[in-house]
């Protein structure tokens, strides 16, 4: 089972992550999470990754695919993951086609979590961390329609695209998602 929680930044991506990979017994990859483990454990394309974080570069969609294999190696994913922040470009989707193809894997559904903008702002402003400022989180939002959702006509025409709600208690966006699913 592979599932992509898809949205802009803000949307709850995380947070669903977490409890969606508890309720359905795999494991969640934050790509986050994936880049500071490989960076700290100095793995060979963690000390690639380093290189352009330490230079303010971004780091370029072949490396962020080669971490995400990396960790999706580990014995945890074996049944599956719940991909979070991953892909985010088309050279990203397409990469990850091609691992999971050599591993005789493939996606289950794309979950994509809507949350108009002006929602999506209120609750980076209100999260309070240093780099939530608005901004700052609209370039983060430009960056997204402009990078990102493009994939999700890429994922639709592939009949994997469902699209859930993301407005209300955390609990009833995830109601939805297991429904969706």
């Amino acid at each position: 089972m592979i599932i992509i929680l898809f949205g802009a930044p803000g949307v709850g991506k995380g947070t669903q992550a977490v409890i969606l990979a508890e309720k359905l017994g795999v494991a969640h990859l934050s790509t986050g999470d994936a880049f500071r483990a490989a960076i700290k454990s100095q793995t060979p394309v963690g000390v690639l990754a380093k290189e352009y974080v330490d230079a303010g570069k971004l780091v370029p969609d072949t490396i962020v695919a080669r971490i995400v294999e990396e960790a999706m190696s580990a014995e945890a994913f074996s049944k599956g993951c719940i991909l979070d922040g991953f892909p985010r470009t088309r050279a990203q989707a397409n990469a990850l086609d091609d691992m999971l193809t050599s591993q005789n894997l493939v996606i289950t559904t794309v979950v994509n979590i809507s949350v108009d903008d002006a929602t999506i702002i209120t609750r980076l402003l209100q999260r309070g961390r240093a780099d939530d400022q608005e901004d700052i989180i609209r370039h983060r939002l430009t960056i997204y329609n402009d990078e990102t959702a493009p994939l999700l006509d890429y994922y639709s025409g592939k009949g994997l695209l469902t699209s859930v709600d993301g407005i209300g208690e955390v609990e009833a966006v995830n109601e939805r998602i297991l429904a969706a699913l």
